[in-house]
């Protein structure tokens, strides 16, 4: 007689097949769980290290930034120190003008006219005083001229005085007259004795 198998050896096959089907994906799932935790590890460790570096960057960044504020706040300071140490030489140049102009306009007076104010607003002086005539008030106009410390004299009036001080300086004048900068006094003067 013929052996008849009556176990259900297909139902055991299919159980089976299922079996290392369900493993088989129970260990790609795991191994893909491992995977992602494995790159997800390398990719935080590299973004910790990147945020590290930049954390690095940031403060080298903040350190040359306050080195720039520091520079800047000492440029800020020698503009300012070079701006006094400027205003210190101008002053320490014209400090011998004051003496000088006034012994220049002692020795520029010609005969018959008379100082009897001298203004100086910066550059500026206003020469007032008598005369005894007209052609006198023109030969000290002319004499400034001449004169290494000043520059562009300009007669303002001559007239006849209201009240003369003496009967023979009977004429008023004013005359204008800028001073040359203390740094082109000494060329002038040169060219001056050059051409003598």
């Amino acid at each position: 007689m013929a052996r008849i198998n009556l176990l259900p050896w297909r139902e055991e096959a299919r159980k089976e097949r299922q079996q290392k089907f369900l493993f088989s994906l129970v260990g790609t799932l795991v191994l893909g769980a491992i995977l992602v935790l494995i790159v997800g590890l390398f990719f935080d460790q590299k973004i910790s290290m990147q945020e590290l570096r930049n954390q690095q960057i940031q403060t080298e960044i903040d350190r040359l930034q306050e080195r720039i504020n520091r520079i800047a706040e000492l440029e800020k300071t020698r503009n300012r120190l070079l701006s006094r140490k400027q205003v210190i030489e101008e002053l320490q140049a014209s400090r011998s003008l004051t003496v000088e102009l006034l012994d220049t306009l002692a020795k520029s007076v010609p005969v018959g006219v008379t100082l009897s104010s001298v203004r100086q607003q910066g550059a500026n002086v206003t020469l007032l005083g008598t005369s005894q005539s007209n052609a006198r008030v023109s030969a000290y106009l002319h004499s400034l001229e001449q004169m290494a410390l000043f520059v562009n004299p300009e007669l303002q009036y001559v007239r006849a005085a209201e009240k003369p001080e003496s009967r023979t300086e009977t004429y008023e004048y004013a005359i204008q007259v800028g001073l040359r900068p203390t740094t082109e006094i000494g060329q002038v003067e040169d060219s001056a004795a050059g051409a003598n």
